[in-house]
Protein backbone atom coordinates (compact mmCIF):
# COMPACT_ATOMS: atom_id res chain seq x y z
CA UNK A 1 0.00 0.00 0.00
CA UNK A 2 2.79 2.32 0.69
CA UNK A 3 3.61 2.66 -3.26
CA UNK A 4 0.01 3.61 -3.68
CA UNK A 5 0.16 6.00 -0.94
CA UNK A 6 3.56 7.98 -2.50
CA UNK A 7 1.81 8.14 -6.24
CA UNK A 8 -0.88 10.00 -4.18
CA UNK A 9 1.50 11.93 -2.56
CA UNK A 10 3.49 12.51 -5.75
CA UNK A 11 -0.02 13.93 -7.49
CA UNK A 12 -0.91 15.78 -4.23
CA UNK A 13 2.64 17.38 -4.61
CA UNK A 14 3.03 18.34 -8.22
CA UNK A 15 -0.50 19.48 -7.71
CA UNK A 16 0.08 22.01 -5.17
CA UNK A 17 2.95 23.13 -6.64
CA UNK A 18 1.66 23.98 -9.96
CA UNK A 19 -1.20 25.57 -8.20
CA UNK A 20 1.26 27.72 -6.35
CA UNK A 21 3.63 28.72 -9.66
CA UNK A 22 0.02 29.61 -11.26
CA UNK A 23 -0.82 31.81 -8.81
CA UNK A 24 2.31 33.69 -9.11
CA UNK A 25 2.96 34.12 -12.27
CA UNK A 26 -0.37 33.92 -14.40
CA UNK A 27 -2.80 36.62 -14.31
CA UNK A 28 -6.38 36.57 -13.66
CA UNK A 29 -8.36 35.60 -16.85
CA UNK A 30 -6.36 35.86 -19.46
CA UNK A 31 -4.88 33.08 -21.30
CA UNK A 32 -1.10 32.65 -22.17
CA UNK A 33 0.12 30.45 -25.39
CA UNK A 34 1.51 27.37 -24.67
CA UNK A 35 0.71 25.16 -27.56
CA UNK A 36 -2.06 25.85 -30.42
CA UNK A 37 -4.65 23.55 -28.41
CA UNK A 38 -3.32 24.56 -24.74
CA UNK A 39 -3.28 27.95 -23.10
CA UNK A 40 -2.24 28.44 -18.98
CA UNK A 41 -4.72 30.67 -17.78
CA UNK A 42 -5.67 31.53 -14.19
CA UNK A 43 -9.24 31.14 -12.87
CA UNK A 44 -10.96 29.93 -9.74
CA UNK A 45 -13.52 27.39 -9.05
CA UNK A 46 -15.87 27.74 -6.37
CA UNK A 47 -18.11 24.27 -7.34
CA UNK A 48 -17.21 20.86 -9.03
CA UNK A 49 -16.67 20.03 -12.21
CA UNK A 50 -18.01 22.07 -15.14
CA UNK A 51 -18.27 24.74 -12.42
CA UNK A 52 -21.43 22.57 -11.22
CA UNK A 53 -23.00 24.45 -8.10
CA UNK A 54 -20.70 27.45 -8.42
CA UNK A 55 -23.16 29.92 -7.93
CA UNK A 56 -24.68 28.21 -4.65
CA UNK A 57 -23.76 30.93 -2.03
CA UNK A 58 -20.76 29.04 -0.03
CA UNK A 59 -22.08 26.29 1.21
CA UNK A 60 -21.31 24.10 -1.96
CA UNK A 61 -17.66 24.37 -0.38
CA UNK A 62 -18.32 22.41 2.61
CA UNK A 63 -20.66 20.11 1.02
CA UNK A 64 -17.55 19.16 -1.22
CA UNK A 65 -14.59 19.42 1.83
CA UNK A 66 -17.20 16.27 3.33
CA UNK A 67 -17.26 14.89 0.50
CA UNK A 68 -13.82 14.63 -0.06
CA UNK A 69 -13.00 13.42 2.79
CA UNK A 70 -15.31 10.64 3.06
CA UNK A 71 -14.20 9.32 -0.37
CA UNK A 72 -10.80 9.99 0.39
CA UNK A 73 -10.98 7.42 3.59
CA UNK A 74 -13.40 5.20 1.31
CA UNK A 75 -10.91 4.54 -0.67
CA UNK A 76 -7.72 4.26 1.18
CA UNK A 77 -10.15 1.43 3.23
CA UNK A 78 -10.37 -0.12 -0.60
CA UNK A 79 -6.72 0.16 -1.16
CA UNK A 80 -5.94 -1.97 1.76
CA UNK A 81 -7.98 -4.50 1.09
CA UNK A 82 -6.75 -4.93 -2.74
CA UNK A 83 -4.98 -7.88 -3.86
CA UNK A 84 -1.04 -7.36 -4.70
CA UNK A 85 -2.17 -8.11 -8.27
CA UNK A 86 -4.87 -5.78 -8.93
CA UNK A 87 -2.20 -3.09 -9.65
CA UNK A 88 -4.26 -1.13 -12.50
CA UNK A 89 -7.09 -0.72 -9.86
CA UNK A 90 -4.85 0.70 -7.32
CA UNK A 91 -2.90 2.58 -9.74
CA UNK A 92 -6.47 4.40 -10.23
CA UNK A 93 -7.42 4.34 -6.73
CA UNK A 94 -4.08 6.42 -5.91
CA UNK A 95 -4.91 8.74 -8.98
CA UNK A 96 -8.30 9.39 -7.39
CA UNK A 97 -6.98 10.15 -3.89
CA UNK A 98 -4.11 12.60 -4.78
CA UNK A 99 -6.60 14.56 -7.38
CA UNK A 100 -9.39 14.39 -4.36
CA UNK A 101 -6.50 15.84 -1.79
CA UNK A 102 -4.93 18.21 -4.23
CA UNK A 103 -8.55 19.85 -4.57
CA UNK A 104 -9.49 19.26 -0.79
CA UNK A 105 -6.09 21.33 0.07
CA UNK A 106 -7.14 24.14 -2.46
CA UNK A 107 -11.02 24.49 -0.67
CA UNK A 108 -9.89 24.14 2.86
CA UNK A 109 -6.78 26.76 2.21
CA UNK A 110 -8.51 28.82 -0.43
CA UNK A 111 -12.22 28.78 -0.35
CA UNK A 112 -12.26 27.95 -3.99
CA UNK A 113 -10.14 25.49 -6.71
CA UNK A 114 -7.30 26.79 -8.64
CA UNK A 115 -7.70 25.71 -12.44
CA UNK A 116 -4.98 27.30 -14.95
CA UNK A 117 -4.88 24.50 -17.53
CA UNK A 118 -7.26 25.42 -21.12
CA UNK A 119 -7.08 23.30 -23.67
CA UNK A 120 -9.12 24.37 -26.68
CA UNK A 121 -9.55 23.26 -30.43
CA UNK A 122 -11.04 25.15 -33.00
CA UNK A 123 -12.46 27.99 -31.11
CA UNK A 124 -14.24 25.52 -28.37
CA UNK A 125 -12.58 25.23 -24.82
CA UNK A 126 -12.90 22.64 -22.39
CA UNK A 127 -13.10 23.91 -19.08
CA UNK A 128 -10.13 24.85 -17.41
CA UNK A 129 -8.91 21.97 -14.28
CA UNK A 130 -5.55 21.20 -13.01
CA UNK A 131 -3.28 18.57 -11.95
CA UNK A 132 -5.68 16.81 -9.31
CA UNK A 133 -8.39 17.07 -11.97
CA UNK A 134 -6.50 15.51 -14.71
CA UNK A 135 -5.43 12.58 -12.12
CA UNK A 136 -9.26 12.10 -11.05
CA UNK A 137 -10.13 11.83 -14.38
CA UNK A 138 -7.26 8.93 -15.01
CA UNK A 139 -8.06 7.51 -11.93
CA UNK A 140 -11.88 7.27 -13.12
CA UNK A 141 -11.07 5.88 -16.32
CA UNK A 142 -8.36 3.15 -15.26
CA UNK A 143 -11.41 2.13 -12.91
CA UNK A 144 -13.83 1.78 -15.48
CA UNK A 145 -11.17 -0.44 -17.47
CA UNK A 146 -10.71 -2.48 -14.51
CA UNK A 147 -14.16 -2.98 -14.26
CA UNK A 148 -14.67 -3.65 -17.72
CA UNK A 149 -11.67 -6.17 -17.92
CA UNK A 150 -13.38 -8.14 -14.52
CA UNK A 151 -16.88 -8.00 -16.26
CA UNK A 152 -15.17 -9.27 -19.60
CA UNK A 153 -13.21 -12.46 -17.08
CA UNK A 154 -16.73 -13.09 -15.15
CA UNK A 155 -18.10 -13.85 -18.65
CA UNK A 156 -15.10 -15.88 -19.72
CA UNK A 157 -15.38 -17.77 -16.73
CA UNK A 158 -18.91 -18.43 -17.06
CA UNK A 159 -18.59 -19.82 -20.56
CA UNK A 160 -15.88 -22.04 -19.46
CA UNK A 161 -18.18 -23.55 -16.80
CA UNK A 162 -21.42 -23.64 -19.06
CA UNK A 163 -19.82 -25.57 -21.66
CA UNK A 164 -20.62 -29.72 -21.58
CA UNK A 165 -18.15 -32.19 -20.06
Amino acid sequence: MHKWLSLSALIIILDQLTKWFAERTLPLFEPVAILPFLNFTLVYNTGAAFSLLSQAGGWQRWFFVSLALVVSVFIIVWLKQLKPEERLTATGLALLLGGAIGNLIDRLWHGKVIDFIDMHVAGYHWPAFNIADAAISMGAVLLIICSLIGIHRERQQGDDTDAPR
